[in-house]
């Protein structure tokens, strides 16, 4: 059943200003969906720029959508092609089979099955927070396929400490444990700006601006009014988790250029979050002489304020990869 005709025209309103930010002076072309079958469903997302652009995989953050990069991607060089994908359990792409939890292994597996629907051998990853986390240890597993790495306020790795390691996983087993009992027939139904409501108190890094954009990937109309698409199950605790010793480990096997862009007022205010884990992280970058800069902002400052992101991205982007690959002939995407 539809929902009733004045939720139904506030959507339609709020989906009209998400779209304006598609249409900036500084790219103006069409906007296509993406759709890649995978065993439980698809993998859903949006692409932008040219056929032939350099290619450039954008991976939201947690609980968000591939929507997260709408106000940033219309400011980035427009010689690239960017796919930016909503993860498995988020916006438009299938929920994982039931009885099954998400990590970031499993995600990278995803972006494997991915990039090979659309035949890419090369590629740049702009990851924001738990697509950064993502991103980088897709960088580590597979640093040839690799040109450059884009950390918007995410480290790439997230340590655990292990004394902390059983609980966290015995936590994780039994929430699932839980989920999978009393989950039956469960689906709360919002109207939109009680979702709107609900997505603001539940995130205070985003602005009710930036709420509509992600809202357009992130509810579906259900009878009564909309609900969440995004699967409960993403809020479990992850119980694949890693050691601050393998996180070095693995962040020396990244070979590719590597952009760690801070927000002043983000992650590390945000989350809780031992401050040794991330100083050592940090400074692991700049050992390596990869760049590391704070603009102002919060944690979702790419999508509430992309002109302080787009600048430094667009000149990494140009300098790093754009101007490397000058002439260089790669062969056709399947997209």
């Amino acid at each position: 059943m539809w929902v009733k005709a004045e939720v139904y025209s506030t959507m339609m309103k709020a989906m009209k200003v998400a779209r304006r930010q598609l249409h900036t002076t500084a790219m103006k072309q069409t906007v296509s969906e993406l759709c890649v079958p995978v065993p439980w469903g698809e993998i859903r997302g949006q692409v932008w720029g040219p056929d032939h652009g350099k290619r450039v995989l954008c991976l939201h953050g947690w609980s968000d959508n591939c929507g997260s990069f709408n106000s940033l991607i219309p400011l980035l060089p427009k010689e690239c092609r960017f796919v930016a994908v909503d993860l498995a359990g988020h916006g438009l792409s299938s929920h994982r089979p039931p009885g099954v939890l998400y990590s970031f292994p499993y995600y990278v597996m995803d972006m494997r099955r991915v990039i090979d629907a659309l035949n890419w051998s090369k590629f740049s990853i702009i990851g924001h927070s738990m697509g950064g986390n993502v991103g980088g240890l897709f960088s580590a597993l597979y640093p040839e396929m690799v040109e450059a790495l884009i950390l918007l306020d995410s480290y790439g790795f997230l340590p655990t400490k292990p004394k902390e390691l059983a609980r966290v996983m015995r936590t994780g087993i039994d929430q699932m444990i839980e989920f999978d009992k009393k989950s039956e027939g469960k689906m709360r139904v919002y109207t939109y700006e009680n979702a709107v409501k609900r997505l603001l108190d539940g995130n205070l890094s985003i602005s009710e601006n930036s709420a509509h954009i992600l809202l357009e990937r992130g509810l579906v109309k259900v009878e009564g009014g909309v609900k969440f698409s995004r699967d409960f199950r993403i809020n479990l605790k992850n119980v694949v988790r890693i050691s601050m010793e393998q996180s070095l480990h693995l962040h020396s096997k990244i070979k590719a250029p590597v952009l760690l862009l801070k927000a002043e007022d983000g992650f590390d205010k945000l989350y809780d979050v031992a401050k040794q884990y991330t100083s050592t992280l940090l400074q692991a970058y700049k050992d390596r002489n990869h760049e590391v800069v704070t603009v102002p902002g919060n944690h979702h400052v790419h999508l509430n304020n992309p002109e302080n992101v787009a600048p430094i991205v667009s000149d990494f982007l140009r300098t790093r990869v754009l101007s490397q690959s000058a002439g260089a002939e790669e062969p056709m995407s399947k997209l």
